[in-house]
This record gives C-alpha cells, structure tokens and sequence, in this order.
C-alpha cells in the first residue's frame, strides 16, 4: 500500500469517526491523497465534474426522484391502500398484507425505498395499529421492511447507480429486480400471515363489492405509471432515462389534474425537496467518482483480481463470501456507497469468474436494501422514527425476523440465478 493510499484511508477513516457525512469525508480524504501524491489538487472537481456530465444515464435520478415526490404528494397512499384491501384485506393478516401489498405497488413508482417509508409509513403503520390489532412494534417493522422492496422492483435508484459502476444494461437489470421483488413481498406475507394466526390478528370488514369498481377507478392512474414506464422502456420507444422524464411528467399531471391534490405551495415544495435529494445523491456520485479514479489509479481491481487467482474458489463460494461481506458493511455503510465504491473494486473479478452481471448486480442490490433496515446504521429505521415518532428500541427489537426472511431471500437468489435471470432472457438477454 502507497503512503498516498495510506494517508487517504487514514483520513477518510479518521473523518468518518468523528461524524463527518461519508461523502465529504470521500473528497477530502481524495484531495489528500492527490496532495501527497504530488499531483493537482484540482483534478478532484475535473474527475466528479467529467463523470456526471458524461453520463446521461444520471439524469434519470433526479427525474425518478422528482416523479415519486410528486406521487407522495398526490393523495396516492390513502387511493392505493383502499385498492389493497380490496385485494387482500379479506386475508388473515389483511392489514399487513395491505402494507407489503402497497409497497409493491409504490415500487412501480418511485425507485427509493425513503420514498416508500415516507410516502406509506404513517398511513399503514396507523391503520395497522388501530384497535390495537397489531403491536406497535410490529406494525414498524413490517413498514421498515416492506420499503426495501422499493428499489428492487423497477424502476430502481440503486440499479441505475449499480449500471454506471459496471456498464450492465440498466433495462435489463429493471427485469431482473422484478421477480425478486415478488419472491420477497411473498416472503414477508407468509412471514405475517404466521403472525396473525400467533396474535389471533381478527379479520378485517371486508369491502363491500358494489364499492370495488369505484375503488379501482380511483386508483387507476396511478397504477398505470408502471405500465406506461416499463412499456417504454421494453417496447422499444423511450431509453431508461427518457422514461424516467416521462414518470416525472406524468406523476405531475396525475397529482395535479386528476387527483386535484397540488398547489402551487406543494409544487414548490416538491421541487424543493426533489433538489435537495438530487444533491445529495450528486454529492454521493461526485466523491465515489473521485475515490472511484484512486482505485484505479492504485490498480486495486487487478491486485483483488490476481490475489483471487492464488485461491481456488468457486463462483457459488466467491458469492456467498463477498455477500457476507456486503451483509456486514450494510451495518455501518451507506448502500450507495457500498455501490459506487465497493463493488466496482470486485467487478473484475466476478467476471473472471464467470458470475453474470446482472445476476450479481440484482444480489447485491438486494443485499444493500437488507442493509437499510440492519441496525445500527439502518438508514430506513431513523427515517421511520422521524416520521412516525416510535422510539428506535421499539423497531430494533421486531425488526429481527423481517431481516431473517430477507436474508433468506437472498441466499434464494445467490442459489438459483434463474429467479433473477428467466424474465431478463424472455426479452433477449443473452449474458
């Protein structure tokens, strides 16, 4: 390891300590390492600025960022929980089922698991608890947990991230979120049907049926964003990020012409918050592409890839190893962090493997989204107790079996590559 590399961990490492956000603790400690290196410090900004303007795939955050504010802010929870218990209220559990329900649905939408805690935490978490049906302890950790679903099933903040790291196609990677996406949503109800058979959970008043086409009708054009997103994108007629515009447009004329739920006091606070989302993720962007150019400059991929080629390991070992190790750094690491930054170092060596991309891609990107609800930096659950007020002991101590089930999820997916695959090769993909 160089004195340069050296010093740039041991700042970055030093920063992080006393609680400095990631992000500029990642630039500063890059600016010292050019600074030791001898080289100009003003490379740092041409580095962040080259890769973000030289990527159009990147303006299709912001636009995802933009259209899912503009659902949240557009009365879409209340019309899409009412459809849900049309669904599956009748079910035992129907409650919890509406929430893992919803979020699927949400997924479609937003692409940001924050999104979704924001968007439908409250609401479901209330409805939940109302008449005491569930414990308040529960009704969390099923919200915290259901959210993850959000940027696995497509549209997906983290795949366009993870497509920029690693140059898999990001339509495809969209197809193979989605099955995942449904075998944990599967998961987690079995998971809740088995809770409310143990807390004799009572059955929900079922929806009267002369009710169910006007409640349908309600919730139709917000259903139909994933449609019209996806047909898009695989239909041939829009890129990724020209979908993602689109989203971002028609989320605006739903949220304002049909449901008649903006004014223009929220359409200025919707384009504030967007902004301040948007920079935020750019200042993440900015310093992996910095730390990004020190990596390589230190030609760390090739030295992982040529101490993999001293042990003998399999493609299954390397993964079940590396996810472990993903699984850990979720405790204490930003999942966009652990995207940009991390995985870019093991990318040539899952392909010398022979590992497909897209698979590892989807694997990982799950792993990351367990990350989010994993204390003790579990990004979702600080967010869950901001908005909801639940003390953060009261979600740690149930959040446990919404981790297990997840994690079993995962090693699903690690096991059997075709959960990931199938849907991706039903449209051509070859990898």
């Amino acid at each position: 390891m160089s004195i340069a590399l050296l010093s740039c961990l041991s700042a970055l490492i030093a920063l992080a300590t006393i609680g400095a956000p990631i992000p500029l603790s990642m630039i500063v400690s890059a600016i010292i390492y050019l600074a030791v290196k001898g080289q100009d410090l003003g490379l740092a900004a041409e580095q962040i600025i080259q890769g973000i303007y030289d990527s159009f795939v990147i303006l299709a955050i912001p636009l995802f960022i933009v259209a899912a504010n503009f659902m949240n802010a557009g009365t879409i929870s209340a019309r899409l929980t009412d459809f849900c218990l049309v669904i599956v209220g009748r079910l035992k559990g129907g409650m919890g089922h509406v929430n893992v329900v919803t979020s699927v649905i949400f997924a479609g939408m937003s692409g940001s698991a924050v999104a979704d805690v924001v968007g439908m935490g409250k609401m479901s978490i209330d409805m939940m608890i109302k008449d005491n049906r569930y414990p308040l302890g529960y009704a969390a950790a099923i919200t915290a947990a259901t959210a993850v679903i959000g940027p696995i099933i497509p549209p997906s903040i983290p795949m366009v991230l993870y497509s920029i790291v690693s140059d898999a196609s990001i339509g495809y990677l969209f197809l193979g979120g989605v099955m995942p996406g449904l075998l944990m949503a599967a998961a987690m109800m079995l998971l809740n049907t088995y809770t409310a058979h143990k807390l004799n959970v009572p059955l929900e008043e079922p929806v009267p049926l002369r009710q169910v086409p006007g409640i349908t009708f309600r919730a139709l054009p917000a259903l139909m964003m994933p449609v019209i997103l996806l047909a898009g994108i695989y239909g041939g007629a829009t890129t990724p990020t020209e979908a993602a515009a689109i989203a971002a447009a028609y989320a605006f004329l739903v949220a304002a012409l049909v449901y008649r739920a903006l004014s223009f006091s929220a359409i200025r606070t919707v384009m504030h918050d967007s902004v301040r989302s948007s920079a935020s993720v750019g200042l993440i962007i900015g310093s992996a592409l910095i730390f990004n150019y020190i990596v390589a400059s230190e030609n760390i991929p090739a030295q992982v890839q040529q101490l993999m080629k001293g042990v003998e390991i399999s493609p299954l070992m390397f993964m079940l190893l590396l996810n472990l190790f993903f699984l850990v750094l979720g405790c204490f690491l930003d999942a966009s962090t652990i995207i940009l930054v991390i995985i870019p170092v093991f990318i040539p060596t899952v392909k010398a493997l022979g590992i497909d991309l897209v698979h590892f891609g989807i694997v990982a990107i799950v792993n990351c989204m367990i990350g989010l609800i994993t204390p003790p930096y579990g990004v979702l659950l600080f967010v869950l107790n901001a908005v909801t007020g639940i003390p953060l002991k009261v979600i740690i101590d149930a959040i446990w079996p919404w981790i297990a089930v997840l994690v079993v999820c995962l090693l699903a997916l690690i096991l059997v590559p075709d959960i990931v695959l199938w849907l991706p090769r039903q449209f051509g993909y070859v990898g």
